[in-house]
């Protein structure tokens, strides 16, 4: 008998959602073992399909976030569409939204109205910005709540310059893992009650919980913290340095790292220099440490310091781009860029699951899903008969693709 090595084997998922954080959320998942149903509305779909590569109705962008997933295509502006998600929802163990307020209540599907139905369901809500507070009827965005959370302050060269989002959108990425985390602690807590309950999150917390040193500062003095580049706000030195062909990263923040690095960097009297001596002389003197070490730095190349730094046992390293991310041995050996199958042949680079178990698989055993692609036995598994199933299909409620004649196409 093979022992299931899944974490959530056997937890029911409904997934209504469209471009990145509910997804994600989804996506961890179904990569710990959930059924998770994508459910996508007819006839486009969700819209991260449209967004860059796209080959025979596969999308590498989609792909990234929908792997593990079955799809399955509905029309909810019709009763029967609108009713066979119901149904689904009714036998599901959990259900994920990101629509704006008011949009699953009209569709019939509101938590009150599923609670009744289903006591034990887990429902999860992600948004903008949670379903309480002044700012709970606005649309959820990355770059808004980047800026709301307080994250654009704090990102960029220093005070003064334009503000500054960060490259990846991390309140989608952090709210759709902070949902997820949400609903794993759900699920414990109905295995000891038999209760389901609401999980409500947004992109606003998951950019204000990134805020954890800053935050800290101004409550502590009162102060605003301002963005520093690639520096700290609380140690010294931990952060970017020129070198003589690119940058290097040195995190000799405390003490002993501080003394390893002046000696390994063969300059010793920056210990006895009274404006770098200990941590906060460094941070009171920060321009001038700074100054100082760029010019030692400068002499020699990336290469050279990262071996020396690592010899000495100065925490160090270098300043990828995304290329050399992907292609570093690390990367691969901790299966972090894996390829999924595309739908219609082929295959698509995805992120791995970003933790690892001893006694638990996160196999990406299946790739991302055409629109409807699974619609018939998705339904057949809720307890829809074939003729029902061939009702909703023939009349436009529910839709199916089949991967095969995609790929034929």
């Amino acid at each position: 008998m093979t022992k299931d090595r899944s974490l959530l084997g056997g937890i029911k998922v409904v997934e209504l959602s469209h471009i990145m954080a509910a997804p994600t959320c989804g996506q961890l998942l179904a990569d710990m073992g959930a059924d998770v149903i994508k459910v996508e509305r007819l006839p486009a779909g969700d819209d991260t399909r449209r967004f860059g590569k796209s080959v025979d109705g596969d999308s590498a962008a989609y792909a990234m976030m929908n792997r593990n997933k079955r799809g399955l295509g509905l029309d909810l502006k019709t009763d029967s569409g609108r009713a066979t998600l119901r149904r689904m929802i009714e036998q599901a163990d959990v259900f994920i939204e990101n629509y704006r307020m008011g949009a699953m209540e009209h569709y019939g599907i509101g938590w009150e109205e599923m609670h009744k139905a289903n006591p034990a369901l887990i429902y999860c809500s992600v948004s903008g910005f949670g379903r309480t507070g002044p700012y709970a009827e606005r649309g959820g965005f990355d770059l808004i709540t980047q800026a709301m959370s307080g994250i654009m302050s704090i990102t960029g060269e220093g005070p003064g310059r334009p503000p500054v989002k960060v490259g990846a959108p991390i309140t989608d990425i952090t709210a759709g893992m902070l949902a997820a985390l949400g609903i794993c602690g759900a699920v414990v807590q109905r295995s000891r009650t038999g209760d389901g309950q609401y999980v409500d999150t947004s992109l606003y917390e998951a950019g204000i919980a990134h805020t954890f040193w800053q935050t800290a500062i101004f409550e502590a003095t009162g102060e605003v913290p301002q963005a520093m580049g690639s520096a700290h706000p609380l140690s010294a030195p931990y952060q970017a340095f020129k070198t003589s062909d690119t940058w290097v990263i040195v995190g000799a923040a405390n003490q002993n790292s501080w003394l390893k690095f002046v000696e390994a960097i063969e300059a010793p009297e920056l210990a006895d220099d009274p404006r770098f001596a200990q941590p906060i002389e460094r941070m009171e003197n920060l321009d001038a440490l700074v100054e100082t070490l760029n010019g030692i730095l400068s002499q020699n190349t990336t290469a050279h310091w990262l071996a020396v730094l690592e010899a000495a046992g100065v925490p160090a390293g270098p300043v990828y781009d995304i290329a050399e991310m992907v292609n570093d041995p690390h990367t691969q050996a901790r299966g972090m860029i894996p390829k999924v199958p595309a739908a219609t042949g082929g295959e698509f680079a995805a992120i791995g699951h970003p933790v690892k178990y001893s006694a638990a698989s996160t196999e990406i055993n299946r790739g991302a899903p055409l629109i409807g692609q699974h619609s018939r036995e998705v339904l057949a598994e809720f307890g829809f008969a074939a003729d029902e199933i061939e009702a909703l299909i023939s009349e436009g409620a529910v839709g199916e693709t089949s991967a095969s004649a995609e790929a034929a196409d």
